[in-house]
């Protein structure tokens, strides 16, 4: 066990963080449906739940995180498409689930899938009923931006984020831990607005204080807190070394898992941190990058607040899916365990959502899309595989039955349902983990035969179209 375990998901529950069902929903009014709402749509990129008001990690500082959750509603279970960046953005940003595209990784040029070449994409479909769409930062994957999707793009639509400035050189890596690539982390001399990500919001809030004649789509990438964690020496600052929290984990973890599962885990990155005497340090530098992160979309939200904007603009933040800091024995993303699946997503819709609502059912990134097309009134799109969430926005105490489903590779897949996670690989093999007994997903119940009738009920949501992966550019 670690030193200073953390539950990382009880604490939710015994904090209270938002008073979701307590709270009555605004109308949404047909007169209000049919004006045009501007809409801000933020990611912030490999962010899990450490945020405070999600109760991830107790010692995380997200102020503008939590105040957004506060004007709106806040999802405490999303989960995205996939747990990769490419898969889920392009899942995201088209309406439709890895297992019809074929785009189950990284390295799959998206627009190269039969289903997608000509797929119509948010920001696409708001432009063809009249708005702008504009943005910066990372919105789709770095390697596949997608030019067609937008009028205007900043830096170019080729870069979409500016460069972040390095340690030196002759300093790397700063973990010590050889041959990772960019799996590392440490402090910048550098001040703020040398980051990537402050010059990202630099551009969104000039856009904020500018006269736009159309109803704008604004996409805002912020790529903190990827890989690497090098942001500057005060977000370090905020979380001494000596007081940091360390996830809790089973070192037994793997003893009831199938090989299919044991062969998705890093056990080399947990492995080499713990080597290396890093995981401290590993933990510290997520939450300084977290923290930096947040203090880019304050200056965001302050500049809509100051704008002629305010109270006519839609809010949907997300992140592209989690991260694992050695739970589960594992790290970074690519996995279909609650870690590396679940992410933020948090709505402000003017005149319909009331402040500081928390909505416990499980949603998913696909959802984002035809929930934007329903708050703004677009024509409808059939295709899209996501459900809209409008009845949750309206009231986040609706009845809502289905499980989110994510995808890792051909026929591999996680449902999250209220109380369970069941996965299924394409081998055959199972897991199933009950979630009121059993946060951490320390216990596999699937080859109990008393859970058959749990799979069996889960199992309905598993999608029927399996295709075939597309090529990889790499």
């Amino acid at each position: 066990m670690s030193q200073h375990p953390v539950n990382r998901r009880s604490f939710l529950k015994s904090v209270g963080v938002l008073g979701g069902a307590l709270a009555l929903p605004f109308v949404f009014s047909k007169c209000a449906k049919r004006q045009k709402h501007n809409v801000l749509f933020i990611s912030i990129d490999d962010l899990n739940d450490w945020v405070g008001c999600m109760g991830g990690h107790p010692d995380v500082k997200t102020p503008n995180l939590d105040r957004l959750a506060k004007r709106g509603v806040m999802f405490s279970k999303a989960y995205c498409a996939a747990p990769a960046c490419n898969p889920s953005r392009a899942a995201l940003m088209t309406g439709i689930r890895p297992s019809t595209s074929g785009v189950y990784i990284n390295s799959q040029p998206w627009r190269k899938s039969e289903v997608l070449k000509n797929a119509v994409t948010i920001p696409q479909h708001f432009m063809a009923h009249g708005y702008t769409a504009k943005a910066s930062g990372k919105i789709y994957h770095g390697n596949y931006p997608d030019p067609q999707s937008w009028q205007e793009y900043w830096p170019s639509q080729q870069q979409n984020k500016p460069d972040d400035p390095l340690p030196p050189a002759d300093t790397l890596p700063i973990n010590g831990i050889p041959n990772t690539r960019h799996f590392d982390w440490g402090p910048l001399e550098n001040a703020s607005d040398e980051m990537g990500d402050w010059k990202v919001t630099d551009w969104v809030i000039d856009q904020l204080q500018q006269k736009h004649e159309k109803p704008f789509f604004m996409g805002c990438g912020i790529f903190k807190p990827h890989l690497p964690w090098f942001v500057p020496k005060k977000f370090f600052h905020m979380y001494p070394l000596e007081s940091i929290t360390l996830p809790e984990v089973n070192d037994n973890d793997f003893d009831d898992i199938p090989k299919a599962g044991d062969d998705i885990a890093r056990h080399h990155d947990h492995d080499n941190v713990l080597k290396y005497h890093q995981w401290k340090q590993a933990v510290q530098g997520y939450l300084a990058s977290i923290s930096f992160a947040d203090e880019c979309l304050g200056r965001v939200l302050d500049a809509l607040d100051n704008s002629a904007y305010r109270d006519n603009t839609i809010i949907v933040l997300w992140s592209d899916h989690g991260w694992h800091l050695g739970e589960k024995l594992h790290w970074r993303k690519f996995a279909l365990w609650e870690e590396a699946t679940h992410n933020v997503m948090m709505w402000v819709v003017p005149g319909m959502t009331s402040p500081g609502l928390r909505c416990d059912s499980p949603v998913n990134l696909l959802d984002i899309y035809p929930t934007l097309i329903e708050l703004c009134d677009l024509e409808p799109k059939p295709e899209l595989e996501g459900t809209s969430l409008m009845p949750l926005l309206e009231n986040p105490s609706s009845l809502w039955e289905r499980p989110s489903l994510t995808t890792h590779g051909m026929n591999n897949h996680s449902l999250r349902s209220n109380r369970w996670r069941y996965i299924q690989y394409a081998d055959g093999s199972e897991e199933l983990y009950d979630h009121d007994n059993d946060e951490l997903e320390w216990t596999n119940l699937a080859m109990d035969e008393k859970y058959d009738s749990v799979k069996q009920e889960l199992k309905q949501w598993l999608p029927t179209t399996n295709v075939e992966p597309i090529a990889s550019d790499r």
